[in-house]
């Protein structure tokens, strides 16, 4: 579903990434590790069309996207969501949720200007569909509460639901529980898995490792701009170049009680 190959981005006289590749399939749940500074915003930010790459190339279900820019990349079926909470906090839940589904709508000037039946009708199905994305994410009852009154962790999959809205056959997901309690993360931890039981192939970037550990179908660990490993979390978890770059004895035993 997505293919990364041969990566690489340079800033100045830093080099960023070098000579990263991974392949993600339909319905897996892809992680991408490593320590600050090791390159895996940068990466995210090049599978989303925010940096073009210095070399190599990015393919989505079979077509070369390389550097094509976001909202091209949503309308074949790519999208992500950001550390920082990206929340319209004045809006509704629902309406958080609606804006998503932008790309599925007919626009029309003179429709809307004059609210005709077809917008009216369209505006319902948007509604429909934000609710039920709403409820696939644990969230049935805040509707119709103004975003900024929902506790962190709904905020958390409130952006997921917004970004399901645009249908996607890939979803990156950066750091999706960063500053979760562990009942929030537990709760992120549902919708990874049911998201990607769905088909929807999943990439995340994520520091908590015994979320990585547990959900993981593969792992892609990343030390200063090029790849140290990939494999299982057991493959990954025994490694001694990631023990050594990254998680160390704790990160390897709270890896091991995921």
């Amino acid at each position: 579903m997505l293919s990364v190959s041969s990566i690489g981005i340079g800033f100045g006289g830093l080099t960023a990434l070098a000579d990263v590749s991974f392949d993600v399939k339909e319905g897996e749940i892809f992680a991408i590790i490593g320590p600050n500074g090791a390159g895996k915003t940068t990466l995210f930010n090049i599978v989303s069309g925010l940096y073009a790459p210095s070399s190599g190339r990015v393919t989505l279900n079979g077509e070369d996207v390389t550097g094509l820019a976001p909202h091209l990349l949503a309308r074949r079926g790519l999208s992500r969501t950001f550390q920082n909470l990206q929340i319209f906090f004045r809006m509704s839940a629902a309406e958080n949720v609606m804006v998503g589904r932008h790309l599925h709508e007919r626009r029309n000037v003179i429709a809307h200007l004059f609210t005709l039946p077809s917008v009216l009708k369209q505006n319902r199905v948007t509604r429909e569909k934000a609710e039920e994305l709403m409820a696939f994410v644990g969230l049935r009852d805040m509707t119709d509460r103004p975003a900024g009154t929902l506790p962190y962790g709904a905020l958390r999959r409130l952006e997921i639901a917004r970004a399901l809205a645009t249908e996607p056959k890939v979803l990156l997901l950066d750091e999706p529980a960063a500053g979760c309690n562990p009942v929030e993360t537990a709760e992120i931890d549902a919708v990874i898995q049911k998201i990607a039981a769905q088909g929807i192939a999943v990439v995340l970037v994520e520091h908590d490792m015994k979320l990585v550990m547990k959900i993981s179908h593969r792992i892609h660990v990343l030390d200063q701009g090029r790849t140290i490993a990939e494999g299982t979390a057991a493959e990954v978890r025994g490694n001694e170049r990631v023990i050594t770059a990254y998680l160390g004895k704790h990160g390897q035993r709270e890896g091991a009680r995921a």
